[in-house]
């Protein structure tokens, strides 16, 4: 073997291999394939890459970006992928949360198209692109499906005077109906108009329980798309009148009829009274009630869900304030005129975010002029619970979890069967009856703004102008984190004031979405990150997210809402960052940060990490190391560093910045060419003076101003409000007043023919009972029955009394004989000094007919 070992021999052959496998593993580590969200190697495939400059060069061929970004959870919508091409022969599939396949397809330009398809669930959801028809799938995108009332009107059909479509067949209300959409949204020169129904299958609550959403029939066919349709709706046939909720859909008449997952427009579900059965339309009352006492039936057989819904607020201000667990119904919106088409009578209604944890139940308040709860046991109009929340509610998917759709199962058509279709309200009432509040306990608010200033939660204030990032707060219970980040004020000369402000806030609870909001360099405008990655809000105000809720409909203000019942406000105004903060009362006991300790006792609001306290009157430099003590680690951060600004001021840097010295407090001098505006514009509130001689700003003062005016009336819109409950009218008589808070009256009055007993005013005491006794309204013959028959008996219980009492007096007697009538002339002659003689009867006297 000339003398070579194997080693020897081998050895080039096995370099060669090393060489090629090392240069495969570090090609494979430089691309995105499959690595969407992940950093190895030398490059990056995480959302930040791009502000960075670190992406890989095939960032954006495997990790997507789309438009539109979102659209109805019924599927149908199209969208493009943008930022890379595709080869014209690749055949592509879209698959949707790893298990939903869709056709795609690469257009003249080279650009990949996706549809998207039904979804029994909104939220975002992940997806993935395949190029070889379904072999592989490495390209990756998320996809965010929206509840069928929320989707943009742009991109769904609408119908003409939809208050006609619902109600049509019963009297009066007939002819033709029509219906309009986008047809530049739709490829296609015909289309045809499809109706859809909806229904739920299987046992309640069981496995076996599932949703179904089927094509029915073909309105017409091969339609122009002009993007208008008008008919004269002809009865269902059959079974298909059985289908009472559904949508209509308009889809490209190249692809068959029914066909599942192609391009689409819908309208919203609704009720399909337009296409119900002849009987409906020959006597929509009689067909509506036996559809009323059929679905009274089963709900009694159904589990019962009101014990497990939470009471309502007891003020429309509280309603508006307490945003962490109740936000507003767009059905009844004061902001947009208070149509309220359900709750006449109703100027306001809102929602529980959260739905109930059982049985996935919603809860709906309402709310009058006065700013009062309207009750159904006063008024058709009040709030209804709902057995199926409307919004959905995780885990979706299942009844009657699945949005909107589940809702008008069980809680909307049963509406129009027994209030809006016949005149059988007081059975939907019993299944639906409206919370009162008397259990229901605002949340308590801590707040940071300005310069920055705090108010904790239990309504201590003081300033921390520390640079740096730190815990606004930390909760042992469900595990709630939020996070501040503070940068130094630019002065209008472009240096730096000895004074900070809120520029990022990062939140988290319970392993859900990370939520970032932070300050732009536009005035007033937010930005949101989910999990690293920017939002955009140009198509949805609303975006239900894992283990939590956003909305945002204007670029200055995020609302964030977590399942716990806490919320997050933040407002962007005058270049400040305000974030309040709203906790239920099961957080009492559990808060620790620079909102203090949440247990209504002030005195322990300044809590060092250790334990330690710092008293309330204690010097600013005192409370500046109270502050600099909650500084978070980059090891807790929830922030992102998305520029080399961001790393190397507090990622690579102390947390709290020990360099940073700022001015703890301010003096007044009348000689100050600026004191003469400031005092104009602050009077007496100590934060606008102290913000506007730092900054030397009459603007940020006032934004100052402000945000603590703001926090103040959202303090007083969230103080607690006693109820003492709904007071039912007495039976044949009415009731004056339907507010039932403390120090409200009610006053009744019965019918003619009655008599009230009882108490005509009551009153809600403080107490929380009411004053007075319960009221009744009697017949006037019964009462005179009553009163004569009490009469005659207080007659002889009184003469009865009067026997026992004299029973035991020993009275001389002749005889041992005892007889009443003896002892009864006995006590006469005892109680007596005149001679008791008796008058004899009147004569009678006819009275006429009683």
């Amino acid at each position: 073997m000339n003398g070579k070992t194997v080693w020897e021999r081998f050895s080039p052959m096995v370099t060669i291999v090393l060489f090629v496998w090392f240069s495969q593993l570090s090609a494979a580590q430089s691309s995105c394939e499959s690595r969407c969200g992940q950093r190895s190697g030398d490059c990056s495939c995480q959302a930040t890459c791009e502000s960075l400059k670190e992406c890989c060069a095939d960032y954006r061929q495997f990790c997507l970006q789309i438009s539109p970004h979102s659209g109805t959870l019924l599927g149908g919508a199209h969208f493009v992928i943008l930022n890379t091409t595709f080869d014209p022969a690749s055949k592509l599939v879209c698959r949707f949360n790893s298990e939903i396949d869709t056709q795609g397809y690469v257009d003249s330009g080279n650009r990949g198209h996706c549809v998207s398809p039904l979804l029994y669930e909104s939220g975002w959801i992940p997806f993935e692109v395949s190029t070889d028809n379904g072999a592989t799938f490495n390209r990756h995108g998320t996809w965010l499906a929206v509840h069928h009332s929320k989707v943009s009107a742009e991109f769904k059909i609408t119908l003409h005077n939809a208050t006609k479509w619902q109600y049509y067949g019963t009297p009066n209300t007939g002819g033709s109906l029509t219906m309009s959409w986008n047809a530049s949204l739709l490829t296609a020169a015909a289309v045809n108009v499809e109706l859809w129904g909806y229904r739920e299958t299987g046992e309640a609550y069981s496995d076996s329980w599932n949703p179904e959403l089927r094509f029915l029939y073909s309105l017409e066919k091969a339609v122009p798309n002009n993007g208008s349709f008008t008919f004269i709706p002809s009865c269902a046939n059959g079974s298909f009148s059985d289908w009472e909720i559904g949508a209509l859909r308009v889809s490209p008449s190249m692809k068959d009829e029914g066909a599942r997952d192609v391009a689409a427009l819908w309208t919203g579900v609704h009720a399909l009274a337009w296409h119900l059965e002849e009987k409906f339309r020959n006597d929509s009352a009689a067909w509506a009630y036996d559809k009323c006492i059929s679905w009274h039936e089963t709900e009694q057989d159904l589990p019962e869900f009101l014990s497990e819904i939470a009471d309502c607020p007891c003020t429309l201000a509280q309603s508006r304030a307490d945003t962490g667990r109740f936000h507003t119904d767009y059905g009844c919106d004061i902001e947009k005129g208070s149509v309220c088409t359900y709750h006449p009578g109703s100027v306001h209604c809102v929602r529980a975010i959260q739905a109930s944890p059982k049985y996935g139940a919603g809860q709906q308040c309402c709310y009058d002029d006065t700013g009062a709860q309207v009750l159904t046991a006063d008024s058709i109009g009040g709030n209804n619970p709902d057995r199926g929340h409307d919004w959905g509610s995780p885990p979706y998917r299942k009844p009657p979890r699945v949005p909107g759709v589940s809702h008008w199962l069980y809680d909307v058509i049963t509406f129009y069967y027994c209030c809006l279709w016949s005149d059988n309200c007081h059975y939907y009432f019993t299944h639906r009856p409206s919370s009162d509040c008397r259990t229901y306990r605002p949340p308590k608010v801590g707040v940071v703004f300005g310069d920055p200033h705090f108010i904790t939660l239990d309504g201590s204030n003081y300033t921390f102008n520390g640079k740096g990032e730190y815990y606004l707060l930390n909760t042992t219970y469900k595990a709630l984190t939020v996070q501040v980040r503070t940068e130094p004020v630019s002065l209008e000369n472009g240096s730096l004031a000895k004074a900070t402000r809120l520029s990022a806030v990062a939140m988290q609870e319970s392993g859900s979405d990370v939520i970032e909001v932070r300050t732009t360099r536009l005035p007033d405008h937010l930005e949101v990150l989910r999990n690293q990655q920017v939002l955009s809000f140009s198509e949805q105000s609303w975006m239900d997210l894992k283990g939590v809720f956003l909305y945002s409909s204007v670029r200055g203000n995020v609302s964030v809402m977590f399942p716990s019942g806490a919320g997050v406000e933040v407002r962007g105004r005058g270049g400040l960052m305000t974030v309040s903060v709203l906790l239920p009362e099961e957080f009492l006991n559990h808060t620790s940060g620079l909102l203090g300790s949440m247990n209504n006792d002030p005195q322990d609001d300044f809590m060092f990490k250790n334990g330690s306290v710092l008293f309330r009157d204690s010097s600013p430099e005192d409370l500046f190391i109270f502050g600099a003590d909650w500084a978070i680690s980059n090891e807790t951060s929830l922030f992102t560093y998305d520029t080399a600004d961001l790393l190397n001021t507090y990622f690579y840097a102390e947390k709290h910045d020990p360099a940073f010295v700022p001015v703890y407090s301010v003096i007044e001098n009348p000689d100050d060419p600026l004191y003469g505006e400031m005092s104009e514009l602050c009077g007496q509130d100590p934060f606008c003076k102290f913000d506007t001689m730092t900054t030397k700003n009459l603007a940020m003062g006032n934004a100052t101003k402000i945000s603590f005016q703001s926090h103040m009336s959202l303090v007083k819109d969230l103080e607690p409000v006693l109820s003492c409950g709904w007071l039912a009218p007495p039976t044949k008589g009415k009731k004056e007043g339907t507010t039932y808070l403390a120090g409200s009256i009610v006053n009744f009055t019965c019918n003619k023919g009655y008599v009230l007993t009882g108490s005509a005013e009551q009153t809600c005491l403080s107490t929380g009972m009411w004053s007075g006794n319960t009221p009744q309204c009697v017949s006037e013959n019964i009462l005179g029955i009553v009163l004569g028959s009490v009469g005659g008996a207080l007659t002889l219980i009184t003469m009865v009394f009067v026997i026992y009492r004299h029973s035991n007096k020993r009275n001389p007697r002749e005889s041992g004989l005892y007889t009443p009538e003896a002892y009864f002339q006995s006590w006469l002659n005892e109680s007596s000094q005149t001679p008791f003689v008796m008058q004899p009867c009147s004569p009678k006297k006819d009275c006429g007919t009683p």
